[in-house]
């Protein structure tokens, strides 16, 4: 029987700091001043968290993992610096993928994203390419990597369902295949009625393969596009809310605010999810305004406010949509309360929730996750005493914690100098 103690943990919304004993691999106890000895006299081993934050891990909910470290491929770079343009750029470069290719790429983008944190991820997979290279590559990562990282896969029609002859077949093909999401881009589709259609077979599908939904819904600036209601309303219906996610909802920036009341309505009863990718989002969108020009990132601290459940997430890593991206959470945290304003002091103690336990909620899989007897002990520890000095600090990892092993440990940076003032 294997166990680790590790002392003075400081947890979320706990004044004094907490033991918690880990036996293989599950949390046992959470409690003041444990014993460094077991039953039998014998020594635990122990580790000494000294008093830092320690939350459960990140969860980067909305990435493309098949598209990293791809802006610079020949014939795929994006000069107008638009949505409609990148995926023009893709689908002319995609025609050359090869499995091994796709899968060190991710590798890389994986290791990095591992290293700042993060343990759960959703990765969308084109799947408008007959061949179905990304997805072959992706199904086997999944599956190489369980140890050390939790992948869901989205069937994701980068080209449309409709406007990509026979995409609708491809998805289907893929979830049967084993990815375990359903993906649409009803925005990109021809009209809107093969908008709406696309999200109505988003749904059937996934009410025939017992899957989730994560929808690119309404990624423009055009507050004409409102597939959003559509995913609601038939969500709410169906009664799956809690396992559909619109992500981006860029549109909604731009919808008026009688429209919008309306629509609160709907999505606090439909339960759906929702993730905001705000350093994407604000480098695409905008792009046909001159001035005011607008941010394009999704009303956050309104729905935060209203109770919905929002996450934020990296969405790109250098490719034909974003140029840069490291896959580091605490950034994209950073950018996001402040483009979305989220500035108040309550509002920053609370911003943790928005790449931790909203992207748990997000991906499904919220009941084994968090730091509670009887989970498997999973967490992450901060450079940090409390919440704000690590969001004000943009901390990074100490340990990274998973089924009771320490994943990796990083060595706070030591600067010497010959200056006694900074010493």
């Amino acid at each position: 029987m294997a166990k680790i103690l590790f002392k003075n943990a400081k947890l979320r919304g706990q004044a004094e700091s907490k033991d918690i004993l880990v036996v293989d691999g599950i949390i046992s106890k959470i409690e003041n001043e444990l014993k460094c000895i077991d039953e039998n006299n014998n020594d635990i081993k122990v580790i000494d968290l000294n008093k830092n934050l320690t939350i459960p891990p990140y969860v980067e909910p909305h990435i493309h993992l098949d598209y990293v470290y791809t802006a610079h491929t020949p014939g795929a770079t994006n000069s107008s610096g638009t949505l409609f343009e990148g995926i023009q750029r893709w689908s002319e470069s995609k025609n050359n993928l090869n499995k091994d290719e796709v899968k060190e790429r991710a590798k890389i983008a994986l290791k990095k994203q591992i290293t700042t944190g993060i343990q759960h991820i959703r990765t969308h997979v084109d799947v408008t390419d007959k061949k179905l290279t990304a997805l072959k590559s992706m199904l086997e990562l999944k599956e190489e990597l369980k140890e050390i990282v939790d992948m869901q896969i989205i069937a994701f029609p980068q080209e449309g369902m409709y406007a990509y002859k026979g995409g609708d077949e491809l998805v289907e093909e893929a979830l049967k295949m084993g990815a375990d999401v359903v993906g649409a881009i009803p925005h990109f589709e021809y009209t809107r009625e093969f908008g709406e259609k696309s999200v109505k077979k988003a749904i059937e599908l996934a009410l025939k393969y017992d899957k989730l939904i994560d929808i690119h819904c309404d990624e423009t600036d055009d507050e004409q596009s409102r597939f959003l209601e559509v995913l609601a309303a038939h969500s709410y219906i169906e009664g799956i809310g809690e396992k559909v996610t619109a992500s981006h909802t860029c549109a909604m920036h731009s919808y008026n605010n009688a429209y919008t009341y309306k629509l609160f309505k709907l999505l606090k009863e439909s339960k759906l999810n929702f993730i905001a990718c705000p350093t994407e989002n604000i480098h695409l969108q905008g792009r046909f305004d001159t001035y005011p020009k607008r941010r394009g990132i999704t009303r956050v601290k309104e729905m935060v406010e209203a109770g919905l459940n929002v996450c934020f997430a990296q969405d790109s890593i250098s490719d034909p949509w974003y140029p840069l991206g490291t896959g580091n959470l605490m950034n994209i945290l950073d950018s996001g309360i402040h483009i979305c304003q989220m500035m108040s002091f309550e509002e920053i103690n609370n911003s943790l929730d928005l790449i931790t336990i909203n992207g748990a909620k997000t991906l499904n899989i919220e009941k084994n996750y968090g730091i509670k007897v009887g989970n498997k002990a999973n967490f992450i520890v901060l450079n940090a005493k409390n919440e704000f000095e690590a969001i004000r600090e943009r901390v990074g990892v100490l340990y990274s914690i998973r089924n009771g092993k320490v994943l990796f440990e990083k060595i706070p940076e030591v600067i010497k100098s010959n200056c006694d003032f900074i010493r």
